[in-house]
């Protein structure tokens, strides 16, 4: 049995090392990320993991993993923003607000698929002009759902979450451990030896 990483976020591997699971392969899936017309968020994050998951290539008793990460704020889902100007845009709209954060797990392993999605609230603090463009200037909103990441610089604009932290940075622990588990995938395999 191999397990393979289908995701690219340096994030994510860095929390399943936590949970002592290191991939045998990382193979990010090149699918199309756009929304359906009147797609909800918890409902697009769901998909996109689940064909996340199918999309990538695995032996019949290989367990994949994948995930995805959305910020909502009300039915509008902030993706990762195209340039800083439209980064911009997200962080002011979200400027304070509170919003929710919606990461799905998709574990996949032969036909069968157990997926999870968590939503968290957060609530960003109101941004200055200074602070957006400190901020937009360090380019961390890069890559990032919502234009921002609580882990990176950006964690001095949330005063406030409730739900998951660690799926606010892309990947519940907690929720990704019952997955694996349920798939068969030893956690903690660098402690057992």
């Amino acid at each position: 049995m191999a397990f393979i990483l289908g995701s690219g976020s340096p994030r994510r591997l860095q929390l399943l090392a936590q949970l002592g699971v290191h991939p045998d392969a990382v193979s990010p899936p090149d699918i199309d990320e756009t929304p359906l017309d009147g797609e909800l968020p918890r409902a697009y994050c769901a998909r996109v993991t689940r064909e996340k998951s199918r999309a990538v290539a695995a032996g019949a008793d290989d367990v994949v993993l994948c995930a995805d990460t959305t910020v909502a704020l009300g039915r509008r889902i902030l993706g990762k923003p195209r340039d800083a100007g439209e980064a911009a845009e997200f962080l002011l709209a979200l400027s304070g607000r509170r919003h929710r954060v919606i990461t799905a797990v998709a574990v996949r392993r032969g036909d069968r698929v157990w997926a999870k999605d968590v939503v968290s609230q957060v609530k960003m603090k109101r941004l200055s002009d200074d602070e957006l463009s400190a901020y937009l200037a360090t380019g961390d909103w890069e890559g990032k759902a919502g234009g921002y990441a609580i882990q990176g610089p950006a964690g001095a604009f949330i005063p406030w979450i409730s739900g998951s932290f660690t799926g606010i940075v892309g990947l519940p622990l907690s929720e990704t451990a019952n997955l694996l588990r349920a798939a068969g995938l030893p956690l903690y395999q660098e402690t057992a030896a």
